[in-house]
């Protein structure tokens, strides 16, 4: 395997390694990957401060513009957008939202080859939302309604075929939280059967007591892919492979791995640790994590799919750099 740290490339091209890889970033617009991804003197002046507050610290992002996703898909042929997470497309009333607005922007300045993973917003897959400091039930919990008509419609009707794919991603639920399998499975069939059908579904299931044959029978029958996340409590990529026997059960034959937080390490500790986003950081890395998405990578291919790999700074501190050291690997070994 080739360094973590050290790499002999100085190039940051991601658009046509192989025809059925995607590589793509969880968001972008970051000032961290000037002369990565974004050509300094092209922003002068267009940069903008923005607050961000994880855990008890403040920290100030540097933030391109909009336009700056020109650029971007200049290295990159995927981009996930995550930000569709925290708020609907439209309201209650079907008024545009602001994620509404900027998402119209975003399309101004994408090509017709240029894709996007969306993110599902958290009403649809919470059963518990933080409101004022404390967890309440949702009641829009697995909503088929509220998905297909403030999200899903005005979703397509943007961006259409430059959506590659939307992410549905359930918190993380403890022990003493957890749902019934039976109980997940029949809600999970309920809703999957209600929404409008399209083979670009897929689900991060982020408790690993619900990576199990009944969720996974569920998610093949409505041709729903699992997302293979590197996340803070979940098990090792390898190992999810071997939980689902090696299959993808995506209808439209791709699927997704997300790399997002080295394992065991919280999102308050990635992410200050990550924190300008600008290098990649010493004991942030995880050698396994490298090897398990070249295999992922290996077996998709071998399987005729097309795989999208989404990787997160507080990964390893910067995304372009992650991506190029996944990108090495695969075509050294």
């Amino acid at each position: 395997m080739k360094s973590l740290l050290n790499t002999s490339s100085t190039e940051f091209k991601f658009r046509d390694l192989h025809p059925n890889i995607l590589i793509g970033t969880a968001s972008d617009r970051y000032a961290g990957w000037m002369g990565q991804i974004y050509s300094p003197d092209r922003y002068t002046g267009r940069i903008l401060d923005r607050k961000h507050t994880v855990g008890r610290k403040s920290f100030t992002e540097k933030v391109l513009p909009i336009e700056s996703v020109k650029e971007y898909f200049e290295h990159f042929p995927l981009l996930e957008i995550d930000y569709t997470f925290y708020r609907f497309l439209l309201d209650e009333h079907g008024s545009p939202t602001q994620n509404y607005r900027v998402l119209s922007e975003y399309k101004r300045y994408l090509k017709e080859e240029d894709t996007v993973i969306l993110k599902v917003p958290q009403v649809i897959c919470a059963r518990k939302l933080r409101r004022s400091g404390t967890l309440v039930e949702n009641g829009d919990y697995l909503n088929p309604n509220v998905f297909k008509n403030q999200f899903y419609q005005p979703a397509i009707e943007i961006l259409g075929s430059n959506i590659e794919g939307f992410i549905f991603e359930q918190e993380y639920h403890t022990k003493n939280d957890r749902i019934p399998i039976t109980e997940l499975t029949e809600s999970l069939n309920t809703f999957l059967s209600n929404i409008p059908k399209d083979t670009r579904y897929h689900i991060e299931l982020r408790t690993e007591a619900y990576l199990t044959d009944p969720v996974f029978e569920v998610l093949e029958k409505h041709g729903v892919g699992l997302v293979f996340s590197h996340w803070t409590w979940l098990p090792p990529l390898s190992k999810q492979l071997t939980k689902v026997g090696s299959r993808f059960f995506n209808s439209g034959n791709s699927c997704i791995v997300r790399l997002i937080t080295p394992l065991r390490m919280k999102y308050e500790e990635s992410y200050s640790r990550a924190f300008p986003f600008d290098k990649l950081v010493e004991g942030m890395l995880d050698t396994r994590m490298i090897e398990d998405t070249v295999q992922l990578i290996k077996e998709a291919i071998k399987r005729e799919r097309k795989i999208a790999i989404i990787i997160n700074n507080r990964a390893g501190g910067n995304s372009p750099m992650l991506a190029r050291i996944i990108a090495e690997n695969f075509f050294s070994t």
